[in-house]
């Protein structure tokens, strides 16, 4: 209990007693939770100094029902050791209030921070951390290229379905004439009248509207809805069927297939080992041009968001590191907080958070 996140209930099914007086017991004796020193203020803050190291990382988690400032410690790995404060709130002035009474020397001693573009993390970084090197994540920066490529996507596919729905109206306006016709066919000609032998058959007035497939066997709606996957990793990690999806995505909507180009052209620079921070700054600069060339506003708007923190994100090619250790830290809490079914006893949860990876 003391050190994976098992929860009380599953501990007490697997001892065989009943778990809501193991709970308790648990919680008001065995724990210690009563004598721990955090639990006036666990509801909205807690601090670990001892786990502040000269490699931190700054992300964002829902708990409860707001969401928590996290700090964590590279070195920690997501184990014990790994958090050093979380705080209540994104605020940057309540943050940094708290992260103030971290000690000075500790402080002055961190040497980077990663993060991703938020500017609330990026003051507070700045403020309780004056000597560290703020890292941008690089997997946020090619996730935010990859938003503005879903917007095109999703405009597409708007697009398809009003194509469809215009079609289908025109079927059933057909379908509205024919019977029209023949009503006034067969009034101005008895019962009696056989009619010719020969000839086509007459269309049938409950025929149902199908959607034109492609060659693989999707509409254009559902084209467009299973390419999503694709068009977040790069080429090489395609499947066959994705390569033929794609194939027809980039020939049916050049103006997704010049965004993906663009995204992936950024994602490789990310991917080269072999280059310093000065031809990383090169090479964007370049990647700046193409995509000004381009007349694709969602991906120009990702550029000015890059361009805007453009020393933050060029900091990568320096140490590159990520925020990996931090995003593995937020899904451990959240995978946690999934098998209590929500947080009902926050102070006792962030107690256990601070046991468990404290």
């Amino acid at each position: 209990m003391a050190t994976s996140p098992v929860t009380c209930c599953s501990a007490a099914h697997r001892w065989t007693v009943d778990a809501g007086s193991f709970r308790r017991n648990y919680k008001e004796v065995l724990s210690g939770f009563n004598q721990w020193e955090q639990k006036d203020h666990a509801s909205d803050w807690i601090l670990l100094p001892k786990n502040c190291g000269t490699r931190l990382s700054i992300d964002e988690t829902s708990l409860h029902d707001d969401l928590f400032t996290i700090l964590s410690n590279k070195d920690g790995h997501g184990k014990s050791g790994t958090i050093v404060a979380m705080v209540r709130g994104t605020k940057a002035s309540d943050v940094i209030a708290q992260l103030m009474k971290l000690p000075q020397e500790q402080r002055l001693a961190v040497t980077e921070v990663t993060m991703d573009f938020s500017d609330s993390m990026m003051r507070i970084v700045r403020a309780v951390f004056p000597n560290a090197m703020i890292i941008i994540d690089c997997f946020h920066i090619i996730k935010r290229c990859g938003e503005a490529v879903e917007e095109i996507r999703l405009k597409e596919k708007r697009n398809a379905v009003k194509e469809q729905n215009k079609a289908k109206a025109e079927h059933k306006k057909k379908l509205e004439q024919l019977i029209k016709a023949r009503k006034a066919y067969r009034k101005k000609h008895p019962k009696t009248y056989k009619g010719k032998k020969r000839g086509r058959k007459p269309s049938r007035l409950s025929k149902k509207f199908v959607p034109e497939e492609l060659s693989n066997g999707d509409t254009k709606i559902e084209l467009l809805t299973r390419s999503r996957g694709l068009l977040s990793k790069s080429r090489d990690k395609w499947s066959d069927a994705q390569k033929q999806r794609a194939k027809l995505l980039f020939d049916l909507y050049p103006k997704i297939k010049e965004a993906y180009n663009l995204v992936d052209n950024l994602r490789s620079i990310f991917r080269n080992k072999g280059i310093d921070q000065n031809q990383a700054r090169e090479k964007i600069h370049q990647w700046y041009q193409k995509v000004a060339d381009c007349p694709l506003r969602e991906v120009k708007a990702a550029r000015d968001t890059i361009r805007e923190k453009e020393d933050e994100v060029l900091n990568y090619f320096i140490s590159r590191s990520t925020n990996a250790a931090a995003e593995s830290l937020n899904s451990k809490i959240k995978a946690f907080r999934s098998q209590l079914h929500g947080v009902s006893d926050l102070p006792f949860f962030m107690y256990r958070l601070s046991i468990i990876f404290g």
